[in-house]
């Protein structure tokens, strides 16, 4: 687990503290941002989860990582989740705090979710640290999603209440898109006080020249990769449909379908590819640390990302989609706004979410349409290029270095 980075020459200044109720080693946007700004010569601890087995503390790419005593319930109900993000909220509260006094820091970022783990920053606020809050997701919108209890009510009231309050405690707020942000100036906040940060990946890390690459259907097989979350906000049961509606109508077409990735929607996908008779076919090869991401996605011939559609993803966009193209695959996902509104047309192939047959007609169309195939491949990774993190980062450097040092 310890690795080190080469840091740039200069004198030291002080390190920032970053709060993620994550997996530091499974969370790509928190991962890039400490180490962008290791590179830029500023130390990072992290407060994090722990998974189990994991050591209480250690050195990933030059951040320091703090594994706090808590672990996700991934798939419990909503009351399950409010003791957990309590308890993380409690543990990093006092863990900052003890830091604050050895190592004087220059800023606290807090990522999302839940909002209100802005609050363990609260004490060093108070001494005069500011405190960067990063909104990966719109949490009102994204617990009406998950839980059937947060669509009440009162129950909506108060997370609208908790997002507001959190905000209102940070010096600034980062999100991932223009879509968050336009939300957020809609519902009062300061224009000037939120900046879009893209959840993009790094070329670095999904760079097709670094992997063996892998022709379209150069054995006579289409080969699907899914690499993200199994969980109901993706719906991989219409994949699988479609998969089915596929081998069904064209028997001389081989299909595998590689999933990677772990969540609550495992053990119903498991008895759907029992009864479409897909166990030949689809493979669940359960979560991979992302530094095998880009080698399991050269291996491919295709990327999917097929996400449901309502309130919550009406205004978010899957990193997957980003990883796909960098890698030079084509991608098939969901008609989305947000798709819609960063893609060039006919760059990505979209269906129209929910429909397995519209999906599995998009899925033939790709592989009887080699020129379109082609098109997309070069539009996508020319949009993926001009959004990577490679871009990005510096934005966010500066954005940390301006807080910083008080400006």
């Amino acid at each position: 687990m310890t690795r080190s980075a080469a840091r740039p020459p200069g004198p030291p200044r002080r390190p920032v503290l970053m709060v993620a109720h994550s997996y530091y080693e499974e969370d790509p946007r928190v991962r890039r941002q400490a180490e962008a700004l290791v590179a830029s010569g500023r130390d990072v601890d992290v407060l994090a989860l722990r998974r189990p087995g994991d050591p209480p503390g250690g050195v990933v790419d030059g951040v320091n990582v703090r594994h706090l005593d808590v672990q996700r319930h991934q798939g419990a109900g909503l009351p399950t989740y409010l003791r957990e993000y309590l308890s993380f909220l409690v543990r990093a509260a006092l863990a900052a705090i003890g830091a604050q006094r050895r190592r004087r820091y220059a800023l606290v970022q807090v990522h999302s979710l839940p909002d209100f783990l802005v609050f363990a920053a609260l004490p060093l606020r108070l001494v005069g640290v500011p405190v960067l809050l990063d909104l990966h997701e719109a949490m009102p919108e994204f617990f009406r999603s998950r839980f059937q209890r947060a669509q009440r009510p009162m129950v909506n009231r108060l997370v609208l209440l908790q997002e507001r309050l959190s905000i209102a405690a940070a010096t600034e707020v980062l999100t991932v898109n223009e879509a968050l942000r336009d939300r957020l100036v809609r519902l009062g906040v300061d224009a000037d006080r939120v900046t879009v940060i893209i959840n993009s990946p790094s070329l670095r890390r999904f760079n097709p020249e670094a992997h063996p690459r892998r022709a379209f259907m150069v054995d006579g097989t289409l080969k699907i990769v899914y690499a993200g979350a199994l969980t109901p906000t993706y719906e991989l049961d219409v994949l699988l449909d479609a998969v089915a509606r596929l081998r069904a109508n064209h028997p001389g077409l081989p299909v595998r379908v590689d999933l990677y990735g772990r969540g609550d929607s495992e053990p119903a996908l498991r008895s759907q590819v029992a009864r479409l008779g897909l166990e030949d076919s689809v493979v669940f090869h359960g979560r991979i640390p992302i530094e095998m991401v880009p080698a399991a996605i050269a291996a491919a011939d295709l990327g999917v990302a097929p996400t449901r559609r309502d309130r919550f993803t009406d205004i978010s966009l899957s990193t997957k989609i980003f990883e796909y193209a960098a890698m030079g695959k084509p991608v098939v996902c969901s008609r989305l706004p947000m798709v819609e509104r960063t893609f060039p047309a006919g760059a990505v192939l979209v269906y129209p979410p929910g429909d397995p047959a519209a999906l599995a007609e998009t899925l033939r169309t790709v592989v009887e349409d080699p020129a379109a195939r082609e098109v997309s491949v070069r539009r996508m990774l020319s949009a993926t290029r001009e959004l990577a993190w490679e871009v990005e980062a510096p934005r966010y450097v500066s954005v940390v270095e301006r807080l910083a040092r008080g400006r």
